[in-house]
């Protein structure tokens, strides 16, 4: 049998810490056949984003629907698709495939120009939240968009929220990073009424780039291959938390997760190790060297 078609509308992503190459490499982990639709593309490193180049709605379109009308798809991821015009044509394309589940996540748009931001912040809560799934964001970034108001002295909870979101209609929220005491961070899956899921995993010092399209990803390939949502969220966070424990430093920037950390045997792995005391040994030289961190060992996910 085939694997099952998740389609992913993303941005290509040269650094290959994000956008599409992250949502193809999670997606083939998680068992399921790509189709990679390119909404545009970074101008990009491992450190940061310079600019981006938003591609014709129409380009994506024709893109999206040849795909679709050639093999079943049974899900849709979506990421940052760059402006107001390409999230105006996935909405239409989303409606026209209602029957198919949708996972949108909300990157942080610090990077952007605020009138930008502003402008797709609006077209996405008006066009694509109604088509939405399950939305996965960060907690400051889902709070800045969805709470801007928020009264409350303290910070609000994925249940406010799921609770937010539900108002704009979308069932489902996972929200990534909840700062908690003594070093770590949850991640819940809510609705207004309840939490569904959580996991807590262990702050630490590294700063990685990519890990929240790796998780909606991963997501969205585990609920295309039959999970229900509480197993494809659980399974979806223990993927990334190996693919984190396992990441590395391509460059002079953030770390990169690596989502094919299963491919690597024990001989690779032993491998791994000596290049990485080589490295250390030679910190000398800035394009070598690479800054200290704290990884969590696989299996500290706690409920």
């Amino acid at each position: 049998m085939s694997p099952t078609c998740v389609m992913s509308f993303n941005a290509n992503d040269p650094s290959g810490a994000a956008g599409l190459t992250a949502d193809i490499a999670a997606i083939s982990s998680a068992g399921a056949h790509p189709l990679a639709v390119v909404t545009g593309a970074y101008v990009r490193d491992t450190a940061e984003i310079f600019d981006h180049f938003a591609f014709d709605e129409e380009a994506v379109a024709e893109q999206a629907r040849s795909a679709l009308e050639d093999m079943p798809v049974s899900a849709i991821k979506v990421g940052f698709v760059g402006s107001p015009e390409n999230i105006s044509t996935i909405a239409e394309i989303a409606s026209d495939y209602s029957e198919i589940p949708l996972v949108a996540y909300m990157p942080s748009l610090s990077w952007w120009e605020e009138s930008e931001i502003d402008n797709y912040l609006d077209a996405f809560r008006e066009l694509l939240l109604p088509q939405t799934t399950v939305l996965i964001g960060n907690h400051s970034s889902l709070w800045r968009w969805l709470l801007p108001d928020w009264p409350a002295e303290r910070s609000p909870s994925a249940r406010d929220i799921a609770k937010a979101a539900s108002d704009l209609g979308v069932p489902y929220t996972l929200v990534t990073g909840i700062p908690l005491p003594d070093q770590f961070i949850d991640n819940v899956l809510a609705t207004p009424q309840a939490i569904l899921y959580s996991e807590k995993f262990e702050r630490f010092e590294a700063v990685f780039a990519g890990a929240g399209e790796t998780l909606s990803a991963a997501l969205c390939a585990l609920l295309a291959n039959g999970h229900d949502l509480q197993a494809a969220t659980a399974e979806a966070l223990t993927y990334l938390d190996h693919s984190l424990d396992a990441g590395f430093h391509p460059g002079m920037g953030h770390i990169v997760p690596d989502r094919l950390f299963w491919a690597q045997s024990d001989d690779d792995a032993e491998a791994s190790e000596a290049d990485a005391e080589a490295d250390d040994a030679a910190a000398d030289s800035p394009l070598t060297s690479k800054p200290p961190f704290d990884l969590p060992p696989n299996g500290t996910l706690k409920h």
